[in-house]
């Protein structure tokens, strides 16, 4: 059960406001640490229900400073694939323990900054030559199947939209879209599997402002603050939070 105490609300709040500050201005790739840190403290499951409708939030919150600015055939091709996704993680839900599931989400904190570290070494090269457009199906997929078992789809899809060569703003727009459709088809799925209660709404209540604000910090640093500074405090939170998950999924 979740408990609305001083203290859940002490590290829910700003690491809702981080949330916002990686979707409203960063791609969303990074904002998937707020449901990894809440995971340390209640379930994992009631982690991604109080934390989805405050993405959808964060999603309405993004639309408007980015409307239009997105291409639609590339949107719609990752969106068409992330609902197979949803389904598949849906599945994989429903008949997974916590534990694995803790140890799930840590595995995937992990694996995005090993993905970002491999990135920025030049191990792995994106952005060199566009990637065929049937590519953005299946990375639509693997996203939509990683945003519902622990809300982090924005690395598979930046897999494929860094390759598109977009502007900053292009790219932010195509990510705000996805996932916004994205997040709508979890809606269902996480009702039926229990993972919204009374306690995870009235959550969603009192941290809602705090996404509208996280938001619109993230729009303003857009454009002002460098994404090293940003990811490599993303960096830590997830190295730090994911094996924390791991360690306790194991134990």
């Amino acid at each position: 059960m979740l408990q609305l105490d001083f203290w859940f609300f002490a590290l829910a709040a700003p690491a809702v406001i981080f949330a916002g500050v990686s979707k409203g201005g960063f791609g969303s790739g990074a904002s998937f640490v707020a449901a990894s840190i809440l995971a340390l403290v209640i379930e994992p499951a009631l982690a991604l229900g109080v934390m989805l409708p405050l993405y959808m939030v964060i999603d309405a919150a993004s639309l408007r400073p980015f409307w239009g600015r997105w291409d639609w055939r590339v949107s719609g091709l990752m969106i068409a694939g992330g609902l197979p996704g949803v389904a598949l993680g849906a599945w994989l839900f429903s008949h997974t323990e916590p534990d694995a599931v803790r140890v799930l989400i840590g595995a995937i904190s992990l694996m995005f900054v090993a993905w970002q570290l491999a990135r920025a070494r030049g191990w792995v090269r994106l952005g060199e030559k566009a990637l065929p457009h049937w590519l953005g199906v299946v990375t639509g997929c693997v996203a939509g199947f990683t945003s519902f078992v622990s809300h982090a789809g924005g690395p598979p899809a930046a897999a494929y939209l860094l390759s598109l060569k977009f502007s900053k703003t292009q790219y932010q727009a195509n990510t705000v879209l996805i996932f916004t459709a994205i997040n709508i088809f979890k809606f269902v799925p996480y009702a039926f599997l229990g993972m919204f209660t009374v306690q995870t709404f009235i959550a969603n209540f009192v941290l809602a402002p705090f996404a509208v604000f996280g938001t619109w910090l993230g729009v303003k640093a857009h454009h002002l603050v460098p994404e090293r500074a940003f990811f490599m405090l993303t960096y830590v939170l997830l190295i730090a939070t994911g094996t924390k998950l791991i360690w306790d999924g194991l134990a």
